[in-house]
């Protein structure tokens, strides 16, 4: 008998999973040098786990970073819920109003008009979509109101039927080489109505009191903010309204206020929110979430997939202290405990290792982010086209526990595979030739 299974043979029967199993299966890890090979092979899996399970981990972070990040300045531009139908005709639509403002969770009310634009400037011609807004309901638009100066503020609104000063995205004056206090001319299909019937064709030329930036650049490049009244004027929609946006407290929970929203707005409104407006988009990422999850989890299972090769050949080179264990009363099962063990520790110490570098990277992404940039003189990630200083990673709880879980789920049943052979190992055919 060899000194290992002496130092560690049961003096009476013991349960699954007993301490001299234990004990017996991580000893068989630190292996002696000549059985080097054997540690060299549970070395490469734990570090290919560890780096599996923190590549996983960091991607989905950033994945979750970048999808919270687009969707907050979405939402933010856009509103949280929508009130459309009779309502918005209605000679109570201002009592609605305030009804609605009141409903719990509710941060704002915003109604406006949208309606299509030809844009003439600087030898220019493009398309884009006018937005009708009371010069107080920016606020409710964060990204948009932060980047205005007070200037563009003040200036908004002001004078008769909101004065001709409208801010225009970055982008859009950027492509068209306009800056502010430049003229502008918009051009309406509908024109406004007269005495003579509705004019048709009505072209103005405004001046940019601002310039904004929403976040993101296919809305700074498609939209113009214009004082309601303003735009009811010059888009023949003189106090009408094209819908009612909301922004709410919790846009993830929008579906809670449904109810009260329509109880409040009245039976002849539609209620929708961003759900029904977005799904398209809110799809796509889900898509992309669970297509990423899968292919980065088959990275954790091939990585996993190395115990097997450690475990095999630690059963080969264990093959006498198997039999002898066997002769003396130990079980199949605990052979399979055994060296089961001895895999599942080296998935759940690479796991462990993972988890711990994956959440240190993300909680500190961005001062890697600029050691790198400072190291290497370049620009890893552009604010002036992300619109932000680092790149952003949220660490969702649910991810971290699912990749713990399959990560260690994974290096079990790699390890079961080799362990059942190690437990059906026939003892005298094993010490035929020892």
């Amino acid at each position: 008998m060899t000194d290992e299974t002496a130092a560690i043979r049961p003096t009476k029967p013991a349960g699954p999973f007993s301490a001299w199993e234990f004990g017996l299966a991580l000893r068989y890890l630190r292996a002696r040098r000549r059985e080097g090979g054997i540690a060299l092979i549970a070395i490469i899996s734990y570090v290919a786990i560890a780096l599996a399970v923190m590549a996983l981990i960091v991607v989905m972070s950033i994945m979750a970073g970048f999808r919270n990040e687009l969707l907050d300045r979405m939402l933010s531009f856009n509103g949280h819920m929508y009130v459309q139908g009779q309502i918005l005709v209605d000679p109570d639509r201002d009592a609605a109003v305030q009804r609605i403002a009141r409903v719990p969770g509710v941060v704002s009310v915003t109604p406006l008009t949208e309606s299509q634009s030809i844009v003439r400037a600087a030898g220019q011609t493009t398309g884009a979509l006018v937005r009708g807004i009371r010069p107080g309901d920016l606020d409710s638009m964060e990204y948009v109101n932060n980047s205005l100066t007070d200037e563009a503020r003040r200036s908004f609104g002001q004078g008769a039927y909101g004065g001709d000063n409208i801010l225009i995205g970055k982008a859009l004056a950027d492509g068209m080489g306009l800056r502010v206090g430049d003229p502008i001319s918009l051009y309406s299909p509908t024109g406004a109505d007269s005495a003579l019937g509705n004019l048709g064709g009505l072209e103005k030329t405004y001046r940019i009191g601002g310039t904004f930036s929403s976040g993101t650049a296919d809305f700074d490049r498609a939209f113009i903010f214009m004082p309601l009244e303003q735009a009811q004027l010059f888009f023949g929609k003189e106090g009408v309204w094209d819908v009612i946006e909301l922004k709410v407290a919790q846009p993830d929970r929008v579906g809670e206020l449904l109810v009260p929203v329509r109880e409040a707005a009245g039976v002849s409104a539609i209620v929708s929110d961003w759900r029904d407006r977005l799904a398209a988009f809110w799809g796509a990422l889900k898509v992309e979430r669970v297509a990423m999850s899968i292919i980065l989890g088959l990275v954790v299972a091939i990585a996993a997939l190395n115990i097997i090769s450690g475990i095999v050949m630690l059963v080969k080179n264990k093959t006498r202290d198997i039999a002898i264990l066997r002769t003396v009363g130990a079980s199949q099962m605990s052979m399979l405990r055994i060296f089961f063990i001895s895999g599942a520790a080296i998935g759940v110490a690479g796991t462990v290792t993972g988890l711990i570098l994956g959440l240190l990277f993300c909680l500190n992404i961005g001062a890697i982010q600029h050691f790198l940039e400072a190291l290497f003189q370049v620009r890893l990630f552009d604010a002036d086209v992300y619109m932000l200083e680092a790149i952003p990673a949220e660490v969702d709880p649910w991810d971290v526990l699912w990749v713990t879980l399959w990560s260690v789920f994974m290096s079990c049943v790699a390890s079961l595979l080799p362990s059942w052979r190690a437990a059906k190992m026939d003892p005298v055919e094993a010490l035929r030739y020892e």
